[in-house]
């Protein structure tokens, strides 16, 4: 491999007063060596590195990067300037400039070796020699590594700097991962002058003469792309902890991958320091642990502040449980710290209803699955354990019932378990799952549920805010939260609410077995309006849970029936009309949109509401209100026909399955056929942009549902 910074690469007299100038002068010098291909294509990559987080440092250092697919190798271009550049460092400009371009698909031997560069500008003597050398081929030299900084002997000198050369240094991940020992600390730690050998400083973790083991920490760096703050942050978190005589072991979570630590290591800390800006992978890990969370400049700036936080919160016991973190899951995105109480009760009740579903819908279909084959009367056969004959329909039929029946039986503590996961992440399962289990012993149904995994989330929080003797820590999770929480759930759910949540589930049912005519529909209205407001958001999933919870029984009432009915027919009712519109009047319509409307046909009828989402990205102004007042004369019909369903789920496919199905395929029909009309008036009454018609494979409806499903569900 070619070297990744030559002489042609340095400029010692960088005129640039802008970053954007500054970046702009080193790339031409990358172009013109044949290292990138398309230079405003480059600069525009660089440009969005840089509008994600400020790449300046302390120290007065500029590491603007990327990773670009119009690079053609690693590629290191260094500027000095003597007037100082500002890179949005706070202690002022930057006059060392680094540009950092990785290719798009670099391998991780070349990632590694740009790492090792961020990590070498941690060392003084190295930048200390950059600011002096006189000519371009000293300075390549330096950061190659072929030459060492004249600054300081060399016994002075580090082995693991700047004098080992950058090439040299593929092996930096895996050295990373194993502890920093008291030999390291004497034999390869930096020691700056004036500062004490770390054998010899005084720390908070080991007093003088006390013969304990240091204080150990593990840590965990990242940045968005990976290559520079991430291991410079590690860098400087690894020196700290060599002068204060920590053992400091971090794991670089960077564009080469990361190797994870070893179990034992984490086991053994006594505290986590998280410096990111990216979600920390497999978080949960570190669960159980002192830990301070910081953006990763503060691992570069200030890690000595770090270390000693993180050594207080140990000392008063301040054991935190870290969520689990980078997953597009609703309990790893619950309760962020900015976030009202409002909106984490929601997230926290969302991932109970999420982690739900898939036992609503496999239970649901079982069942239906089960009267389809065995009739109506399924649910009075005996138990196929005493009586199952291989060659009768009627048994595969009692198997599937009951198959589905112990399905249904996890619903509530499911619902209780995940409510307590998304607050208190795992050790809130058990209590969680507890209390559910009792909420269904005690017939307190899905209120009881809900009741009980916001019981069991919140005594869990609260037992991990209390101050736990360093001997206790390791058993916590596994043995005294399981222990304490479960039994004060326990006592919660028998003893003083469990009793008024059943009377007041047995009330709800009984409403709901007594309403007829005029309130029957009027509940079709709402069930159907909530269905088609955010088209699989919170208020979509709160009407489908509150009537699959009505049919999670062995034997549900007809009105429960109903009402599954009208909320299924009602969440078929928006994606059926988008496609119909496209059908229709597609000149209203992008492309793009006409394509989506043909696969919104089949997840209409499949009961996939979110089959409409791309059309909601696009307009929702028009699509959304028309989808409610569909919805709401579909739920309203439903009802008013007397429909009923025992499938939580299943659209056209489940109609057999169907009370009065004529009738009910008529209230979907009217429903769509409205929604329809009125998108299309409404979307006729716009003024048309220009070009509006044309095929675009880049309009919202293409790039935006994901997005604006999380937009519309927030």
């Amino acid at each position: 491999m070619s070297d990744m910074i030559t002489a042609d690469l340095v400029d010692l007299d960088l005129s640039a007063d802008t970053k954007e100038a500054a970046a702009r002068a080193l790339a031409e010098r990358m172009v013109s060596q044949g290292r990138v291909t398309d230079l405003e294509g480059f600069l525009a990559d660089v440009a969005a590195r840089e509008a994600q987080m400020p790449t300046g440092l302390d120290g007065g250092i500029g590491i603007p990067h990327c990773r670009s697919a119009h690079v053609t190798e690693p590629t290191l271009a260094f500027g000095r300037s003597a007037a100082g550049i500002d890179f949005g460092a706070a202690d002022g400009p930057a006059d060392l400039i680094f540009l950092i371009a990785a290719p798009a698909g670099a391998d991780d031997a070349h990632l590694t070796i740009l790492s090792s560069l961020a990590r070498q500008l941690m060392n003084a003597e190295f930048t200390s020699a950059l600011r002096s050398v006189g000519d371009p081929e000293t300075a390549a030299a330096l950061i190659r590594g072929d030459e060492a900084p004249s600054a300081g002997s060399a016994e002075d000198t580090p082995e693991d700097t700047a004098a080992a050369p950058v090439a040299a240094s593929t092996g930096a991940a895996a050295a990373r991962t194993a502890p920093t020992t008291d030999a390291d600390a004497n034999t390869g730690g930096a020691n700056p002058a004036g500062t004490p050998a770390a054998d010899t400083a005084p720390s908070a973790a080991e007093p003088a003469g006390s013969g304990e083991r240091p204080f150990r920490v593990v840590a965990v760096t990242s940045c968005p792309t990976g290559i520079a703050h991430t291991y410079m942050a590690a860098e400087s978190l690894e020196k700290a902890g060599r002068e204060a005589g920590f053992e400091v072991v971090v794991e670089t979570q960077g564009s080469a991958g990361f190797a994870r630590l070893d179990p034992a290591v984490i086991a053994a800390a006594d505290g986590v320091i998280f410096a990111h800006d990216v979600p920390v992978r497999d978080k949960d890990r570190f669960a159980g642990k002192p830990t301070v969370d910081v953006g990763v400049k503060a691992g570069i700036n200030r890690p000595a502040e770090l270390l000693a936080e993180v050594r207080g919160k140990a000392a008063r016991g301040e054991v935190s449980a870290p969520a689990h973190a980078g997953s597009g899951t609703p309990v790893e995105r619950a309760g962020g710290s900015t976030e009202g109480y409002g909106t984490k009760l929601r997230k926290w009740l969302m991932s109970g209803v999420s982690y739900m579903v898939p036992f609503v819908a496999a239970g649901g279909l079982l069942i239906a699955l089960g009267f389809a084959i065995g009739g109506w009367q399924v649910n009075k056969a005996p138990s196929v354990m005493d009586h199952f004959v291989w060659t009768q329909s009627g048994s595969w039929g009692a198997l599937l019932f009951q198959i589905g029946g112990v399905a249904f039986n996890f619903l509530v503590p499911v619902l209780a378990g995940y409510i307590a996961y998304g607050m208190a992440d795992r050790p809130g399962l058990v209590p969680g799952f507890v209390g559910g289990a009792i909420a269904l012993d005690i017939n307190a149904g899905f209120l009881g549920g809900l009741a009980a995994g916001l019981i069991a989330g919140g005594v869990v929080m609260a037992i991990q805010k209390v101050n736990i003797p360093a001997a206790l820590r390791g058993i916590m999770p596994v043995v005294v939260i399981p222990l304490i929480s479960s039994a004060i759930v326990g006592f919660l759910m028998f003893v003083v609410i469990g009793k008024p949540i059943a009377s007041a589930q047995k009330g709800l049912t009984d409403w709901l077995g007594g309403l007829t005519g005029t309130n029957a529909v009027l509940l079709g209205a709402l069930l159907g309006l909530m269905m088609c407001f955010d088209l699989g958001g919170p208020v979509n999933k709160v009407a489908y849970t509150f009537a699959t919870a009505g049919i999670a029984v062995a034997d549900p009432s007809d009105s429960a029936m109903k009402i599954m009915a009208a909320v299924m027919a009602a969440g078929m009712v928006p994606p059926l009309a988008m496609a119909l519109a496209t059908t229709v009047r597609g000149r209203l319509f992008t492309q793009t949109e006409r394509e989506n409307g043909k696969a919104a046909w089949v997840l209409g009828a499949s009961f996939i509401s979110e089959g409409a989402i791309p059309f909601a990205a696009a307009d929702p102004l028009r699509v959304i209100p028309s989808s409610m007042v569909g919805g709401a004369l579909t739920g309203a019909l439903s009802m008013a026909f007397g429909a009923t369903l025992r499938a939580p789920h299943g659209g056209v496919f489940v109609v057999p399955l169907i009370g009065n199905p004529f009738l009910y395929l008529v209230a979907i029909a009217a429903g769509v056929c409205v929604t329809t009309a009125l998108v299309v008036l409404l979307k006729g009454l716009r003024k048309p942009a220009p070009g509006a018609t044309a095929a675009d494979p880049a309009t919202p409806a293409a790039t935006a549902p994901k997005e604006t499903k999380q937009a519309i569900a927030a």
